[in-house]
């Protein structure tokens, strides 16, 4: 049986860089990268349209950056995000914005690696929390359904 992958997006203006996040992706059997943007524009329309579980999001890129992006998206649109920046800057900014992460470039193997680990705990988290909320709401729709009826309403006349 073939595990659940995580949907990755890699969203950097660097080739460089998403060369890099790719190469480090694709050594985990749990990542699957299902594209790549070199811009904010192209990530609106890459998570819309592809609904990736997990994004790395560049923050500082030509025209729309990082931020920009996710104003532009809807607020249940929005995926778990990584930022990777330059600047450290952003990094309060990154956390105001609920970011599982921040990786400051130039990042090595070991710091994604436990940015990876700690985006792959959040994402098992939230999908045992929607399995939980999926079956409370179903129990409490059977419970629902299998009380005796306290009235029944009568038409008499006019």
């Amino acid at each position: 049986m073939n595990p659940h992958r995580i949907r990755t997006l890699i969203v950097d203006d660097e080739p460089l860089a998403r060369a890099l996040l790719r190469s480090f992706l694709a050594d985990d059997a749990g990542m699957e990268v299902i594209g790549e943007c070199g811009d904010g524009y192209t990530a609106i329309e890459m998570i819309e349209s592809a609904a990736p579980e997990l994004v790395f999001l560049d923050i500082q890129m030509p025209d729309l950056d990082g931020f920009g992006v996710l104003r532009a998206l809807p607020p249940a649109a929005i995926p778990n995000l990584v930022f990777v920046t330059a600047y450290d800057q952003f990094a309060l900014q990154a956390f105001d914005v609920h970011a599982i992460d921040y990786l400051l470039k130039p990042f090595d193997r070991e710091r994604f690696e436990r940015t990876l680990e700690r985006a792959k705990q959040q994402i098992a988290l939230q999908k045992r929390e929607d399995v939980q909320a999926a079956l409370l709401r179903i129990l409490s729709e059977q419970s629902a359904r299998s009380q005796p009826l306290q009235r029944i309403l009568v038409k008499s006349g006019d």
